[in-house]
């Protein structure tokens, strides 16, 4: 046994090719233990094996399993390698894990076969090394310290031959996270069986809030987020593979079968195994990530549709709701293909000059006079017929469609107000709804700016309209940031559909608006005894002590208006006063029924409590005036005044 060691040694440090060296090792091992074959396989790191000796083994097994990717069904080595613990099948011709395999090796009489991972210095594993029994048999205690020997021999050998080959591995294993790359992921990806349905899966993890990071605390931070990441998904998702694809992609082949049996289940690991903060840089960073995944399903062709599929799930999921998890069902294609078609759409009317600005009054519920007006966005198509935001709405999701719409309805808006102060029309406030693309932008305020600078246009009539859903529902940092940028600037911030599901009376106490609309849904039920009479009044007291504004939306009926007067809401707005109606109409009735006003130069939205209006005026002047003349603003009303601030 000595003599069989150093030789082999001594091979390994003279330079014996690797091939050459494992060869002699197992040719000595079957002299030492007659009937018994023997066989060494390598790992790659992206799970694939590759046959390194084998003297007398069957030569097409052996081109059988070249290149194979490792699972729980691998036969005996690939089994060892996937579970990283020996694996002793007793009997080839009846165990589930050789179906596939057994043809070639039980033709040489070859009937149980025991096997071991082999590890390298970090503890992965990196190698396999075998033996084949012509009884069905287990080994015998002889024969388990002898591989034993051989297995650190294997190890020794493995090892120096990947220094040989280190800077070949470089171009196969991702720099940065030391996680195979996509080279990696697509030859992993092409040895994998398509024959049998469910026992493969692909997830795709996209990283949400990597160019942030980078652009906030720079490229150092985002470095080791990845780093974080990587590391915290390849243990989440052990013994299957991860891989990094590039920039903020991640993938992993699950083969394990509680993973496959609960996609939803390992993608919310992964979730949870992401949601922990982590310190990047010198900087707390909380990782944020959306998943898409798919199975091998009946019909898939090859592994790359698989992929496809996995890909056409993440696509989803971060269009309707970044931070989640969505698989694969056989209509997302036609979805996305739907989203696709009116993105192409929009931008077609975009460019024929077919996007239009509509306009829907809100008024004063006491005198149905018109305070504000909702710019709505609206598309003419080829015929004519014009068609509301509703239809087209899965545009916004593609950011640089939904920032040209923005560009063009904040034009739109700028030139329609400028007209109107023009004609003499007391002309107080117009609402301009924002999208989730447009909070991502980093140049929101220089373009809401620049489009009523052009047109000479206070920003003292702007009013930006943020759905419930972008505020609150992402919990994106980036809108609350952008948001506390633009009040800073004097811009008043609405939060639309208010009570649709993401907010809570709590979020008043920390959200930082100066409007809010309920959700029409509340609206429609109002009712004396109804729950929501009662919860809309609950949210008028509060939001009058916060000095919130609140618009009902979606008023019908007269009875609801004349409810909404009764629980103290002041301003409303819905088809009972007006649909949504092109220029030329809203000018009629801003000329009819606009609200004249001679108390405040700012109008009425500003003759009652809000948080801009306490700072603006306290800004504006100086000395204990100040202050006097703040209250004085509120005598006649029962909201109370705003707190007064340091002067």
């Amino acid at each position: 046994m000595l003599r069989f060691q150093n030789t082999i040694l001594e091979m390994i440090a003279t330079g014996v090719s690797l091939d050459v060296t494992v060869e002699r090792l197992c040719h000595e091992i079957e002299i030492l233990l007659p009937d018994v074959a023997c066989s060494v396989l390598r790992v790659e790191r992206s799970g694939l094996l590759y046959p390194l000796a084998g003297p007398s083994m069957p030569e097409k097994f052996s081109e059988l399993i070249n290149g194979i990717m490792i699972g729980p069904h691998v036969g005996s080595c690939g089994s060892a390698a996937y579970l990283r613990e020996a694996v002793s099948v007793t009997d080839i011709e009846t165990d589930s894990r050789w179906n596939g395999f057994k043809e070639h090796v039980l033709s040489f009489g070859l009937k149980a076969c025991w096997s071991v991972p082999i590890y390298n210095a970090e503890g992965d594993v990196f190698g396999t090394f075998a033996l084949y029994f012509k009884q069905k048999r287990m080994p015998s205690q002889q024969e388990r310290e002898l591989v034993s020997a051989c297995t650190h021999l294997c190890a020794i050998a493995l090892e120096r031959h990947d220094r040989v080959l280190d800077r070949e591995r470089r171009a196969s294993i991702d720099a940065l996270t030391d996680l195979p790359n996509r080279a990696s992921f697509n030859e992993a990806l092409d040895r994998l069986s398509c024959h049998e349905p469910g026992t493969w899966a692909v997830l795709v993890v996209d990283l949400d809030n990597l160019k942030t990071i980078n652009d906030t605390f720079g490229h150092q931070a985002g470095d080791e987020l990845l780093q974080t990441v990587a590391q915290r998904i390849r243990t989440s998702v052990m013994p299957d593979r991860a891989f990094r694809l590039g920039g903020d992609e991640f993938a992993v082949i699950l083969q394990a079968t509680g993973a496959l049996a609960d996609l939803d289940g390992t993608a919310s690991l992964i979730l949870d195994a992401l949601g922990t903060v982590a310190s990047c840089s010198g900087h707390m960073i909380q990782p944020r990530a959306t998943i898409g995944g798919a199975a091998l399903s009946p019909g898939d062709s090859d592994a790359e549709t698989v992929h496809k599929h996995a890909d056409f799930a993440l696509y989803h999921a971060k269009e309707t709701g970044r931070g989640g998890f969505v698989r694969y069902w056989p209509g997302i294609g036609t979805a996305i293909k739907q989203r696709v078609e009116v993105i192409q759409d929009v931008d077609i009317a975009l460019s024929e000059d077919r996007i239009d600005a509509y306009y829907q009054p809100v008024v004063r519920l006491d005198t149905c006079e018109i305070v504000s007006m909702e710019a709505l966005c609206r598309l003419r198509q080829p015929d004519g017929t014009v068609v509301s935001a509703a239809a087209f709405h899965q545009a916004m999701t593609d950011v640089h469609v939904a920032a040209k719409l923005t560009q063009r309805m904040l034009s739109l808006v700028a030139a329609d107000v400028r007209s109107w102060l023009e004609s003499g029309i007391p002309f107080q406030h117009v609402g301009i709804n924002i999208s989730s693309a447009d909070f991502h932008s980093g140049t929101l305020y220089k373009r809401i700016k620049e489009a009523f600078s052009r047109e000479n246009v206070p920003l003292k009539h702007v009013i930006l309209e943020v759905t419930e859903s972008v505020y609150l529902g992402q919990n994106d940092p980036v809108v609350a940031q952008e948001i506390k940028s633009l009040r800073a600037h004097g811009l008043r911030v609405a939060l639309d559909d208010f009570g649709t599901g993401f907010a809570s009376l709590t979020h008043l106490l920390t959200a930082p608006v100066d409007i809010i609309k309920i959700d029409k849904s509340f609206v429609s039920q109002l009712r004396v005894d109804d729950p929501s009479m009662a919860i809309v009044e609950g949210l008028l007291g509060i939001a009058r002590k916060l000095g919130i504004w609140v618009i009902a939306e979606g008023i019908e009926t007269e009875a609801q208006a004349k409810l909404l007067g009764e629980i103290g809401c002041r301003l409303g707005q819905g088809y009972l006063f007006s649909t949504a109606v092109a220029r030329e109409s809203a000018t009629e009735l801003l000329l009819k029924h606009a609200q004249h006003s001679g108390v405040d130069k700012f109008g009425p939205m500003y003759g009652l409590p809000g948080r801009a209006l306490a700072d603006r005026l306290i800004r504006e002047k100086e000395g204990a005036s100040v202050k006097k003349g703040v209250k004085a603003l509120w005598k006649d009303s029962d909201y109370p005044a705003p707190a007064s601030r340091a002067v």
